[in-house]
């Protein structure tokens, strides 16, 4: 069965998202990826079920990811915010660690559109996804533009499929 067969069967049904902030400066009411997220899901019909902003610290990172992971509903868990080289950058590190399955299209994929935008600095994202515990994992730089590219060129059109193929049992 091909891409288009898997899109037709996945429907446009409602997916749940959970939203990570990753940043050691936002608050609640300066996350703008938070208010885009939000109203891009809204307008599609899908559901943001839980947000959290933290810190950029490794256990912090672990601990929501297990969280959001274990909650009942959520599909897709959206980190924004961590990835770059920095020292402070752990986000990548830990999330790596704990997929069980990763997609290494996004992260290629994401660098590219990355590239046209801001030319050899893309190269210092570290964009990935993948799957943890049966929940897509989403990781994207924290730039309000990065997180449009990625949602708006990659996630969304594939958000049904994507969630159809990770809760299919055969």
């Amino acid at each position: 069965m091909g891409a288009q067969e898997h899109r037709q069967k996945a429907g446009r049904g409602p997916v749940t998202v959970a939203i990570v902030t990753v940043s050691d400066t936002r608050t609640p009411e300066s996350d703008e990826n938070r208010r885009y997220i939000e109203r891009r899901m809204a307008e599609l019909g899908h559901t943001v079920a839980a947000y959290r902003l933290i810190k950029d610290e490794p256990d912090q990172v672990a601990a929501v990811l297990d969280e959001l992971a274990a909650a009942l509903g959520v599909q897709i868990i959206l980190f924004n915010g961590g990835t770059g080289i920095s020292p402070r950058d752990t986000t990548y590190d830990v999330i790596s660690r704990y997929l069980e399955k990763t997609l290494p299209g996004f992260g290629e994929l994401f660098r590219m559109f990355s590239y046209q935008e801001v030319g050899a600095a893309a190269m210092f994202s570290r964009a990935t996804a993948g799957i943890y515990r049966g929940t897509l994992v989403f990781s994207m730089p924290g730039s309000p533009n990065a997180v449009q590219v990625a949602l708006e060129k990659l996630i969304l059109p594939e958000i049904n499929h994507l969630a159809w193929e990770v809760a299919r049992k055969s």
